[in-house]
């Protein structure tokens, strides 16, 4: 695939992608560099132009991309996305390539990576799976230059998943910029209807593209300035890290609802991730996190604070703490192992139950479980075993196997649980229907009783902030009561997280997080809501309706 550059009458235009994605296959040349835009191609209504190279690869050996598979064992809320920024060292891509490793969990359809060559040229790679897969040291070697930018993205299914892979990267009349995006934008349907109104021509569906067109219309100056007065016009939730030829800008909303912290490394590269655990892996120091409202640019010159922008109190996302970000990892100055270990030492106190053995619904489940087990003075042991190979699809046989999906990627141990009274500690429950699959495997195992135990409140509205979640007639939380629920899932009992003792714990700081999805309460009021659309569904273990009918869809 060649570089292209092409000119629009249009504010912007993105890197040109394949529409179909069956055509899509790895490349064995090597792609040419961004080219810099000719000042004598664009004029005063096409302030900005797109150009470049994107590689995409698929981990199918036919070149095909594989649609992800939506089974009962992913109802839980996905976190969109995840953000790296490297500047000032030599080997900036790989460093961003093991930092997006760190951060796999944060999403695993599409990855990429943006560096700046000695030449100060933007060159791209960007593909859908794992980053193990898109990336390796051929790719690498491609990317050269002292400072990168690099993203993992969680999405949907479909082709859409091939354009709208991040990092985006766009050339305009004052240079090339490249960005990664970390959040949802609860105002892009209106800003996005008042760019086309005004000659805009939109790519993807991706509300990043949208920033990069704010950027390029501003009349501000220098080009921080830009970025700010870009950022002015959006509502939502966003992290995001921008590169120019000589510059490094990390950014947060003024509500800081995504993280987004600053390390340095012992040659002094400083580094920017969505989590801390990317900064251990690549031995850079944690510094402190990106302020809410803050601007920081980074050059050879240093780092500098430019602007802060106006900004109420902190909304931060409680859920980081619950179950998206690793228990290893700082999280808005907090632990996430020490958050998720006094959840379940609450459960314990809060709801206590007779039991033999306490176990954990892996991974995410497993520190809040051990939290319990310590309090309540009951061995915990591991009575589900997950399998970390399981891929994005599977073939099932032409019998069918009942739950197969929850049993694909959990394995009870007969050992710990036959005959015994069984706690099982999870980290949330969505719409219920994974639950109730592993209450009856746990069962079919020999459980005599089996207590559930969710280290969260209820969940009963969805998410507008950058984490994919049902629209709220599917949450099972909105639509039944606790033993309506429990008696759904099959459980001898169920108890949640309380959300007052889960603010009392959190103490000074309460006021600093976002409990939307526990409250319905929005910080930033979003303009649109999410509905249910066709007649697809996430039930039992495959799919009932088409691909185009599982997308949550928007309505104003």
């Amino acid at each position: 695939m060649a570089a292209t550059t092409t000119t629009f009458s249009s504010s912007l235009s993105l890197i040109p992608r394949p529409n179909n994605p069956s055509t899509t296959k790895p490349l064995s040349l090597l792609p040419k560099p961004f080219l810099k835009p000719s000042p004598l191609s664009l004029s005063s209504s096409s302030p900005l132009l797109v150009h470049g190279v994107s590689q995409y690869f698929s981990s199918e050996s036919s070149g095909e991309h594989s649609l992800p598979s939506f089974e009962d064992g992913d109802e839980k809320p996905r976190e969109e996305c995840g953000v790296v920024g490297i500047f000032g060292d030599p080997e900036a891509s790989r460093l961003c390539y093991l930092a997006l490793h760190a951060l796999q969990h944060r999403g695993q359809e599409g990855a990429g990576i943006v560096t700046v060559s000695n030449e100060k040229v933007l060159q791209t790679i960007t593909g859908v799976g794992l980053v193990s897969e898109v990336f390796n040291e051929s790719k690498l070697d491609q990317l050269p230059g002292e400072f990168a930018i690099g993203h993992v993205r969680y999405s949907t299914a479909g082709a859409s998943m091939l354009k709208n892979v991040q990092p985006f990267v766009a050339g305009y009349r004052f240079g090339s910029i490249g960005v990664a995006h970390n959040g949802n934008l609860v105002n892009y349907k209106q800003l996005r209807a008042m760019l086309e109104e005004n000659g805009s021509i939109f790519n993807t569906s991706s509300d990043t593209e949208v920033v990069l067109h704010l950027i390029a219309i501003s009349k501000a100056r220098p080009f921080f300035m830009r970025i700010i007065d870009a950022c002015e016009k959006l509502q939502g939730a966003y992290s995001m890290v921008f590169v120019t030829e000589d510059k490094l800008v990390a950014v947060r909303d003024p509500h800081g609802f995504r993280p987004l912290v600053m390390g340095r490394r012992s040659n002094g590269a400083v580094v920017f991730a969505s989590e801390t655990c990317a900064l251990d892996l690549i031995e850079a120091t944690y510094e402190r996190e990106v302020y809410p409202g803050e601007v920081l640019v980074v050059d050879k010159d240093g780092v500098k604070s430019q602007c802060l922008m106006p900004h109420n109190e902190p909304k931060q996302c409680i859920f980081e703490h619950i179950y998206f970000s690793l228990p290893n990892s700082i999280v808005f100055g907090r632990s996430v192992y020490e958050s998720r270990h006094v959840f379940g030492e609450i459960l314990a106190t809060e709801s206590p139950v007779d039991c033999d053995v306490v176990i954990a619904v892996p991974d995410s489940g497993v520190v809040a479980a051990l939290g319990y087990a310590a309090k309540s003075g009951v061995a915990f042991q591991q009575g589900l075993i997950r399998s970390h190979y399981v891929g994005r699809t599977f073939i099932e046989p032409s019998q069918k196997i009942r739950d197969f999906g929850v049993k694909l990627k959990l394995s009870p141990v007969r050992g710990v649980l036959e005959g015994k009274r069984v706690v099982v500690v999870d980290d949330s429950i969505v719409r219920g229907t994974t639950s109730s699959k592993i209450v009856r495997l746990l069962r079919e195992a020999g459980a005599k009783e089996v207590h559930m135990r969710i280290a969260s409140p209820p969940i009963v509205a969805s998410c507008y902030y950058g984490v994919d979640t049902p629209s709220s007639e599917e949450l099972i939380s909105n639509r039944m009561s606790v033993q309506e629920i429990s008696d759904f899932i099959g459980s001898d009992s169920l108890a949640f997280l309380s959300f007052d003792t889960l603010k009392k714990h959190l103490g000074e700081d309460s006021k600093s997080f976002c409990y939307a999805c526990f409250t319905g309460d929005y910080p930033v009021k979003p303009a649109e809501v999410k509905v249910k659309r066709g007649g697809g569904d996430f039930i039992d273990d495959g799919l009932v309706g088409s691909f185009d009918n599982i997308e949550a869809g928007w309505v104003r």
